[in-house]
């Protein structure tokens, strides 16, 4: 931990920075009084605060005035990766013209590229690719930038980062793919994007679960619909269950009505030895399932 005596003028220094108040932050860094490269107790710089902040002049005064870009927060992050977490793309390309590393690492693994792409940031994402950021990029957990994007449905960081090379079936250690995590969050668009760009449409979790699975227990039917056009699995799945019984068990009688048009069969078992009607008393599902049933004796 950073043990560093926080006086008033240090405080007064990190209030002008958070603040953007160029003048008093000038005046308290002219005094001599006040580091450039003080911290808190945490580790955070005046530039970080800065940076955070998106006040560039402040952001520039600090540099000129011979402010670490490089050091890092007891957590890990950096100057860059605060600018572009919050979007701030004239921050970070400034960073950059004076030496900026892409590479330095937040205790669970995050980098400045990870953090732009989970916040949706298009235009940081494209500068920190130009800038040498590693596509690849990993938190310790196996999540990919483009698995943080897909989980918060970025359309247009989605797409940045598949036509810069990122791997749409890089699961998470868990093995959670992009596809899934969208498929969960119901973000339709997306999981159409990248299945189009070759996602695996059955790949499942650790748990055995599914992307069709998920999205059928959540009832996103606009998900469901861009699945189905890739023709997934709808038999019985590892985890002993299918999206049919998922569905029936939601209650959602859309979702039951399009796996049942799609070819879903009421007449598989899970590993419970139940058919999807015995996990409903709805009424409307069960004639539905009885007549899906019907017309396949027929």
């Amino acid at each position: 931990m950073f043990l560093q005596k926080e006086t008033p003028l240090a405080n007064a220094a990190f209030w002008a920075a958070r603040r953007g108040n160029l003048t008093l932050l000038k005046l308290l860094l002219n005094s001599g009084r006040v580091d450039v490269d003080c911290r808190d107790s945490y580790g955070t710089t005046l530039l970080m605060v800065a940076a955070y902040a998106g006040h560039i002049d402040c952001v520039k005064e600090l540099v000129l005035q011979g402010a670490d870009i490089n050091l890092q927060r007891e957590s890990g992050t950096t100057a860059l990766f605060f600018a572009a977490q919050q979007g701030h793309d004239d921050v970070v390309r400034f960073l950059f013209r004076f030496g900026a590393s892409t590479e330095f690492r937040t205790k669970d693994g995050g980098t400045a590229l990870l953090a732009a792409s989970q916040y949706g940031h298009m235009q940081v994402v494209d500068t920190l690719l130009k800038h040498g950021a590693n596509i690849h990029d990993q938190l310790y957990d196996g999540a990919t930038a483009l698995f943080l994007a897909a989980q918060g449905g970025y359309l247009d960081v989605i797409r940045l980062l598949l036509s810069s090379g990122a791997k749409v079936n890089q699961p998470r250690q868990d093995g959670t793919a992009p596809l899934w995590i969208a498929s969960q969050m119901g973000h339709s668009e997306a999981v159409r994007v990248m299945l189009l760009r070759g996602a695996e449409r059955d790949a499942a979790r650790k748990d055995g679960t599914t992307a069709l699975l998920k999205a059928a227990n959540e009832g996103y039917n606009d998900v469901i619909e861009e699945l189905l056009k890739f023709s997934p699995s709808l038999g019985i799945l590892k985890n002993g269950t299918s999206a049919l019984h998922a569905a029936v068990l939601s209650g959602n009688i859309k979702t039951v009505a399009l796996l049942l048009e799609a070819g879903a069969d009421p007449s598989l078992r899970n590993k419970a030895n139940k058919l999807p009607a015995e996990l409903t008393k709805n009424e409307r599902i069960l004639r539905l399932l009885r007549s899906k049933e019907g017309h396949r004796k027929s």
